[in-house]
């Protein structure tokens, strides 16, 4: 696979996460501005808790196996055996867990600050499971190098969810104060905002595994324990790297509202608008994903090529550089994207540039991960991920009682920015890659720079025309620079090319 396919690939899985990431990004200011009164914070302060709870469940459900179907479907002879190995050790797994979390649905609705309704859990449990189940599924899509039809799947099933969580949240309150007898309304008036919102979700999930029947309906219920094995080995490690990664994404909105100390509504109050910010990361978290979604296949594809650590670099080099254009295409206009949010949330805004800062060292973690990863030493990314989720606990849990969502911030800054640099000194010992590490430093620099210079200026001009006045030369300027250091390498590249003389 070269690397205008991983570009190619990269485009489509970035369409299909984009629209799969609507719901947290491009609903935002739907859901907060009809959720903009104090109970409405409330309640999205307790859909964000449930899905960082989601969030945690889905990696012990999957337990590393779709990593560990892209590691050995470069290798075996049979790849249907190796689906139908995979797919059945999810699917009895996910009965059984899903079983247990039914069980114990209470003590969980408590844990997660929601005791009195463990309907969010079971309704939470069908999303885990329908996800857990699509999870090879799609992995085959993308083993397969089939990322339209991925792309396709993922936009249908958010479209599903957005459609619903419009009807639910704008559409029903009004049906119902219209038509006070009707069935639906009252259905509608038992529910709550977070248990719809679960339901728009649940469909989704449902949807989404449904499309992908033609990957999963012709599976036999039948396992290698050979394969089986082999495969466990090696992903047993990612279980422990994806909790640890959960919590450094996820587990300052468990801790938030237990450490605070104010009223359990305030605590759900902050939770909800330091989410609410949290999705402003939007242009560097979407890219992030797409391009993990592209490259994972890619990196092993390359592993044993005689030039592949040269073309990591070169990936790493236009990575880091498309990662500094999103953050200031963010953070230099923040003042206008801050306006996507009801007004109500908009008072953590201060938030959103360091958590900018934490994504980037996150997806650069996630391209210098290449190491360990196609030289099986799964063992390094587990230490490296431990290290990063202590340091999330340690701080959130000293600093969060003081400091409150900027804790939670500069929590997640400080174990991603930690990962890069212990992945970065490890990887060249193991697996050198001559990445271009000054010019790459310059840019980060570069970027810091331009945002400090953004925030002056507009601390002194009070006029929205003139910040964005100078936002725009900025942000030119920035892209001026690339030009000029890049302008041979982007003479090769197609389309582009040809503009540049």
């Amino acid at each position: 696979m070269s690397i205008k396919k991983l570009a190619g690939q990269t485009v489509w899985y970035g369409l299909s996460n984009i629209a799969a990431k609507l719901l947290n990004y491009i609903l935002t200011p739907i859901v907060t501005y009809l959720l903009n009164s104090p109970q409405g914070r409330v309640d999205y302060g307790d859909v964000s808790m449930l899905y960082a709870a989601i969030a945690f469940a889905n990696i012990i459900f999957t337990y590393g196996l779709e990593t560990g179907y892209f590691r050995f479907s470069s290798k075996a002879e049979d790849k249907s055996s190796l689906f139908h190995t995979l797919f059945n050790s999810l699917l009895g797994s996910t009965l059984l867990l899903s079983l247990l979390v039914y069980l114990f649905r209470e003590p969980i609705s408590v844990f997660v600050e929601q005791g009195g309704h463990s309907d969010y859990i079971v309704l939470c449990t069908f999303i885990i499971a329908f996800d857990t189940l699509a999870a090879i599924p799609f992995a085959r899509l993308r083993q397969e190098d089939r990322p339209k039809k991925y792309a396709f799947v993922r936009i249908a099933g958010i479209m599903v969810n957005i459609i619903l969580t419009i009807f639910f949240i704008y559409y029903s309150p009004q049906y119902a104060a219209a038509n006070p007898e009707s069935a639906y309304t009252i259905w509608f008036q038992k529910q709550t905002n977070v248990g719809l919102l679960l339901l728009a979700n649940l469909a989704q999930s449902a949807i989404t595994f449904l499309l992908l029947w033609k990957e999963w309906a012709q599976f036999k219920a039948k396992m290698d324990w050979r394969l089986w094995k082999k495969v466990m080995r090696y992903s047993t490690p990612m279980l422990i790297i994806g909790m640890g990664g959960m919590v450094n994404e996820t587990i300052d909105r468990l801790m938030l509202p237990k450490l605070l100390p104010v009223s359990d509504a305030a605590a759900k109050t902050a939770v909800g608008i330091y989410s609410a910010n949290y999705k402003l990361a939007i242009f560097i978290t979407l890219f992030i994903q797409a391009f993990r979604l592209g490259a994972e296949p890619f990196f092993f594809h390359q592993a044993g090529q005689k030039n592949a650590p040269q073309t990591y670099a070169r990936v790493m080099k236009w990575f880091v550089i498309t990662l500094c254009i999103a953050f200031l295409f963010t953070a230099l206009y923040l003042d206008v994207w801050v306006r996507l949010l009801g007004s109500s949330y908009r008072t953590g805004v201060g938030v959103v540039p360091i958590l900018l800062g934490a994504n980037m060292a996150l997806g650069i973690y996630y391209n210098l991960s290449v190491w360990y990863k196609i030289t099986d030493q799964m063992r390094m990314g587990v230490y490296i991920t431990l290290v990063g989720a202590a340091i999330t606990l340690l701080v959130n849990y000293f600093f969060i009682p003081h400091f409150g969502m900027y804790a939670c911030a500069w929590a997640t800054f400080t174990c991603y920015t930690t990962m890069m640099v212990i992945s970065y000194i490890l990887g060249q010992r193991y697996y050198p890659v001559p990445y271009e590490v000054k010019r790459l430093m310059g840019y980060l620099l570069l970027i810091v720079m331009l945002f400090l210079i953004q925030q002056y200026l507009s601390s002194i001009m009070e006029s929205v025309l003139m910040n964005l006045v100078s936002a725009t030369t900025l942000f030119t300027a920035f892209l001026g620079v690339v030009y000029t250091a890049e302008k041979e390498e982007l003479k090769r590249i197609p389309i582009i090319g040809k503009w540049v003389k």
